[in-house]
């Protein structure tokens, strides 16, 4: 049965306990819908953990680009599991988790320009918590099913549908969408990817309530 936590300080008290408690790098994924608050928790998280022996890694960076989705035909559904690399993704987290003597590159999406930076981020060997976050970390088809291998523990965000959806449109509409184009979106591509994501729910080792 999965760990019930209810709040950001019991989010950050069950992290430091996990570091003090492993000899290893502790790698923790953030799974949530679109909206539902990864990087919220995230950044709270990073606020509040020391920032030398902490990193970031979020799954966003290995989006495939505009290109190649435009030649595969995928444009119209940008987010969903098959527009990424996958299989990219999984080997860096292998990487993280095995390879503590070298700095680890790994790419950045940036939502300005709507593509990924290769090598803007970077784990060093000093780090000793890595988080990740995204939506398909325990999606089993696509490509990702060896994510969860490399994770010390799956987190899964639950989050009131409402503000979930009223906070995704609000982020579409500042990043270029009309209100109209935005609604659609969040109704269409993004729901199609929230009802995957939610079966992956039971597999989660920690839920984090957010409301």
């Amino acid at each position: 049965m999965a760990i019930e936590l209810s709040s950001l300080e019991a989010a950050l008290e069950r992290v430091v306990h996990l570091t003090k408690n492993s000899d290893g790098r502790v790698l923790i994924g953030l799974i949530g819908k679109p909206g539902a608050g990864k990087s919220t928790l995230s950044s709270y998280l990073i606020k509040n953990l020391p920032k030398e022996t902490t990193a970031l890694v979020p799954m966003d960076g290995y989006h495939l680009s505009n290109a190649q989705l435009k030649i595969l035909g995928r444009t119209d559904r940008k987010g969903a599991p098959d527009t990424f690399d996958a299989k990219g993704y999984v080997e860096l987290l292998k990487r993280i988790k095995a390879n503590t003597k070298d700095e680890i590159y790994f790419p950045i999406f940036h939502r300005d320009i709507e593509e990924s930076i290769a090598a803007d981020g970077v784990v060093h060997p000093h780090t000793t918590l890595v988080l990740t976050e995204g939506n398909y970390l325990l999606v089993e088809s696509d490509g990702w099913a060896g994510v969860a291998d490399s994770l010390t523990e799956s987190w899964f965000i639950d989050v009131d549908n409402d503000k979930r959806m009223a906070r995704l449109v609000a982020r579409h509409v500042k990043y270029g969408r009309s209100p109209e184009a935005a609604h659609a979106w969040a109704n269409g591509t993004d729901q199609r990817n929230a009802e995957l994501i939610e079966t992956t729910r039971m597999k989660a080792d920690v839920i984090v309530h957010l409301d």
